[in-house]
């Protein structure tokens, strides 16, 4: 029996997924997590280093790191990247003037070797906002289509209204399964379950 087949025996009996919350300060990404968790989301204040949220989502337990992307903390991000199933890159879709920023430390972050095929999930956040960048024009901007070395998706999202959370983190957990449980299925409809972590 190869290593392989006893890492992916292991992983199948845990059936556990560590994803990885990343992008710019301000982009949202503590509220997408306190939204998809139930929680107050008038209380979220910047992340100075990292938070840590439990969810079950289908069959699937979810470990999330949600580091803090304020450019002093940027060059600490690596310090999380080991065994990183899934990358969730939260963008600011408000936030025109530092798209080039963002596409920028995107594309830095898809060349480390311990993100190697890792799935990449881009939430455009802030939809409810007017003027905000739709999605294609976001995809366009961080140059998605040109990205060949991970599976990507980009969904439009409001952290505020909960629109496209629960669809967007389903096709992420449904990739990540795919590839590393083969036969088992990912319910793109199942609502995250917070799982109190002691």
């Amino acid at each position: 029996m190869g290593l392989l087949t006893i890492i992916r025996k292991n992983r199948q009996k845990e059936k556990e997924m560590r994803i990885l919350f990343l992008g710019l300060d301000n982009a949202g990404k503590t509220t997408i997590l306190k939204k998809l968790s139930g929680e107050d989301i008038m209380s979220v204040s910047p992340t100075f280093g990292f938070n840590i949220k439990t969810f079950v989502h289908g069959n699937f337990t979810l470990n999330i790191w949600d580091v803090g992307g304020q450019r002093t903390l940027r060059p600490y991000w690596r310090n999380y990247f080991e065994q990183t199933d899934a990358l969730v890159w939260v963008v600011d879709s408000g936030d025109r003037m530092r798209m080039q920023d963002c596409k920028e430390e995107l594309h830095s972050l898809l060349l480390e070797d311990r993100l190697a095929g890792a799935s990449l999930l881009v939430f455009a956040n802030k939809q409810d906002l007017p003027g905000s960048l739709t999605d294609i024009e976001i995809r366009d901007a961080l140059e998605l289509r040109s990205i060949k070395s991970h599976h990507w998706k980009i969904w439009s999202c409001s952290a505020v209204t909960g629109e496209n959370l629960v669809t967007g983190l389903g096709w992420v957990v449904g990739d990540v399964a795919g590839r590393l449980y083969y036969s088992a299925a990912a319910s793109p409809n199942a609502s995250p379950v917070p799982v109190v972590v002691r």
